[in-house]
């Protein structure tokens, strides 16, 4: 690198998603400074990256021209790694277009060298899936200002964590004999996200990537059905029976992932939907310009199979989207403008430490549990995925780490500080909106108070019914959680679990 590439920052728009959270660290290991849109961005703070010398994180969103300027102006080039193709957004479509538009007329105005685009593979024509239509157009969108576009068109990019390969992991897992749409014979090309890294940093020193567009895809060309054969005698599975159906639409497969994987449907439809187009490679140009060793559909799914075991997950689909604060859950005025918020505090003293009992607090959910009653959660998850929720299938990216904004289970994380308190925000389908808090405080004699407390905000009649119909259940759900975090922590309980009224200690904004 040069001087002035040193000096200039990279701009990386979509640093909280899947691609982002794994190219931002390698940016910053190859020497580069980067600066990191972010709506929310204690979300990367709380990345191993997150404090890192030559990481700066500016606040923004792609859809508001004036904070994607300000975050654009000094930088030398952009990545741009944002979709709206999740389940917050009805018009994925249009909501692309607009950040599109946001991100030419920005990067015009704050002089940018490069902007370089990830999309996907798949030709234009009447065929194309709606979600491969909008990354094809975003491309032409950000085409039409001044400054060079590199245009990198990807199909299934094979990694731990990748939506795409855990609809195929959780189906081949989970299913001896897989039904499937017609599609599971289309032809395909996918790539391992390592590969996909490597060619998008690339692109910063190659001047001959400089408003082009390359197909990037491992050699072979295969099938869907040939991936989860793979997938299968590389997760020693026994081999899976595939049968196509022709009356199974991208629309029935969407409802049918939704219960078997954690994608949900609104995510599940546009992926099924583009798997219908073949994705091959055309174009190669790039794999002599910048030439690496493409790993196989094998051994890239080898590679994330290896990452599943080591409980070690960079980044994951469910890291997008802002961490939303729930502003009624803290206590505040006694007369909330939105209605009554419904409390279960409850609290237990524990022999040890706040930093002896953390770890216990901070690994809760996933392949751990909740510490008490896990077949009561796992009916509660399952009840959820029936009528279109999260369940419990999500899990946890990482077994011991936990930073704002990653999924755990049925909740979001909202606020982590090490090791006093954890907030949790609630995603299940739920008549209202609940929260839940665990926080840890010191007493004088060595030991820790534990407080667990629930909120909810009912809505309407149904709300205030489904709190009056679960309170029962908290007696001795909740006051086996705060024992099983006591026993998880190897300590014992000198007090409680007993009920208690939250003093206005307890009042502070996350």
């Amino acid at each position: 690198m040069s001087e002035t590439h040193n000096t200039q920052p990279i701009f990386v728009a979509g640093a909280g998603g899947y691609i982002g959270g794994r190219l931002v660290p390698r940016l910053l290991e190859a020497g580069y400074r980067v600066r990191a849109l972010a709506r929310s961005p204690e979300k990367l703070r709380n990345r191993r990256w997150g404090n890192h010398p030559q990481l700066e994180i500016v606040r923004g969103d792609i859809l508001d021209y004036p904070s994607l300027l300000q975050g654009l102006i000094g930088c030398r080039a952009a990545f741009y790694l944002v979709h709206s193709m999740n389940p917050s957004v009805d018009d994925f479509s249009h909501t692309d277009r607009v950040a599109a538009m946001n991100m030419t007329k920005s990067a015009a105005a704050a002089m940018l060298k490069q902007i370089i685009y990830l999309g996907g593979l798949g030709e234009e024509g009447s065929g194309l899936s709606l979600h491969l239509q909008s990354r094809s157009e975003v491309g032409r969108l950000l085409e039409l200002g001044p400054v060079p576009v590199t245009t990198l068109r990807a199909a299934m990019i094979i990694g731990s964590g990748s939506a795409a390969f855990e609809i195929l992991r959780y189906l081949v897992d989970r299913l001896p004999i897989i039904l499937t749409p017609r599609w599971v014979d289309t032809p395909c090309q996918p790539i391992g996200v390592r590969n996909v890294l490597h060619y998008l940093i690339g692109c910063l020193e190659c001047p001959e990537t400089l408003g082009q567009t390359f197909d990037i895809g491992q050699p072979e060309i295969l099938s869907y059905h040939q991936l989860m054969e793979i997938y299968a005698e590389e997760a020693g599975l026994p081999k899976r029976r595939i049968i196509p159906l022709p009356f199974l639409t991208p629309r029935l497969s969407s409802y049918w992932i939704h219960l078997l994987t954690p994608i949900p449907a609104a995510l599940a439809r546009p992926l099924t939907e583009g798997l219908k187009n073949p994705v091959i490679c055309h174009d190669n140009r790039i794999a002599e310009l910048l030439p690496q060793d493409l790993f196989d559909c094998r051994k890239a799914i080898h590679l994330a199979l290896e990452r599943m075991k080591e409980h070690f997950v960079e980044s994951s689909w469910t890291d997008s989207g802002p961490v939303n604060p729930a502003e009624w859950s803290v206590r505040g005025d006694p007369a909330w403008a939105g209605g009554k918020i419904f409390t279960d505090s409850r609290r237990v003293i524990i022999d040890a430490k706040p930093a002896d009992i953390w770890p216990a607090v901070a690994s809760i959910g996933g392949e751990v549990g909740w510490y008490y009653a896990n077949w009561l959660w796992k009916l509660r998850g399952m009840m959820d995925r029936v009528i279109g929720g999260v369940g419990l299938s999500r899990g946890r990216r990482d077994l011991q780490n936990i930073c704002p904004g990653d999924a755990l289970d049925l909740w979001r994380v909202i606020d982590v500080q090490a090791p006093k308190r954890l907030l949790l925000n609630a995603e299940m389908k739920l008549p209202g909106q609940a929260v839940l808090f665990f926080e840890l405080q010191p007493l004088d004699d060595g030991r820790t108070e534990l407080r667990q407390i629930a909120r909810f905000l009912p809505r309407g009649l149904l709300g205030l019914a489904y709190w009056y119909g679960v309170t029962p259940f908290h007696n001795f759900v909740f006051d086996g959680m705060l024992r099983g975090i006591a026993k998880a922590a190897q300590t014992k309980i000198s007090i409680g679990p007993e009920r208690f009224v939250e003093e206005e200690s307890l009042s502070e904004t996350p």
